[in-house]
């Protein structure tokens, strides 16, 4: 697929998507969402990517929907019923992000608000310069959280955190993101891309297979009960291990004292 409104760039196993509409802090236009939504589909389906980064070109990394422009396809505003639905345009983004297999991390250069924060939110974590802010904004704009916030946001930050956060609306700067766990770490703004794509290469180097069960074990955790996760961990560890040639890669390379190198298979 061309992309027009984000960049989507693949250098070995680590995909970088940008999104790009810096004049507008890369806010979600009709556009760049349908992008976004094949993009995620593109690399769930590319097996040779083990990682995935989502930034933001310019100084922003995502403002939140766009509210300037025409709705896309000049389609009609949505009735309640179309809005709520299964999935609606408020879901489809927060499930194609965090369905993607492969460990994602958010690079937040900038401001992350409304849906922007969202967005964050469903990458596994997020590294961010000292310019990243975040700002919930839903109820500033008489509309409450979507694309997945009341999801991610109480089970990063706590209950009471995200209740302050979303009902205050409030800025939250770099340095407080990162003591209230929003922000893994923050880095010089000219170091962010190279530190999240270390970070990411730290990841791929391992079995591939092993990572997605990992991560998958990870989420099926968050509305799990003892006993069932203790069950899905012993179905993950299964098909971890089915991956028989990484297998006997990683005991030989373990045996010779180098670095595996892994296939998936």
């Amino acid at each position: 697929m061309d992309y027009h409104d984000l960049n989507l760039e693949i250098d070995g196993n680590i995909a970088t998507v940008t999104l790009n509409r810096p004049e507008k802090l890369n806010a979600l236009s009709g556009s760049l969402q349908r992008e976004m939504l094949a993009a995620c589909d593109q690399l769930k389906n590319d097996d040779d990517v083990r990682a995935v980064i989502w930034t933001g070109a310019g100084r922003g990394f995502c403002s939140g929907a766009d509210l300037t422009g025409p709705r896309p396809d000049n389609a009609p505003e949505p009735g309640w019923q179309q809005m709520l639905d299964e999935d609606g345009w408020v879901g489809r983004q927060a499930k194609a992000v965090f369905g993607i297999r492969k460990p994602s991390i958010a690079a937040v250069n900038g401001v992350a608000a409304g849906a922007g924060m969202s967005l964050s939110l469903a990458c596994d974590f997020r590294i961010g310069s000292e310019n990243a802010r975040f700002k919930t904004v839903f109820v500033e704009r008489a509309l409450s959280p979507d694309a997945g916030m009341s999801y991610f946001l109480p089970r990063i930050v706590g209950i009471g955190r995200a209740m302050e956060l979303v009902l205050t609306s409030r800025t939250v700067n770099a340095e407080e993101a990162l003591a209230m766990g929003l922000l893994n770490r923050i880095v010089p703004s000219a170091d962010l891309l190279s530190e999240a794509k270390d970070m990411a290469r730290m990841i791929a180097v391992h079995p591939p297979l092993a990572v997605q069960m990992a991560k998958r074990a990870l989420q099926h955790s968050l509305d799990s009960d003892f006993e069932s996760q203790l069950h899905f961990e012993t179905r993950a560890i299964q098909l971890a291990g089915a991956a028989k040639d990484d297998r006997m890669e990683q005991a030989l390379a373990f045996r010779e004292k180098r670095a595996g190198v892994y296939t998936g298979h």
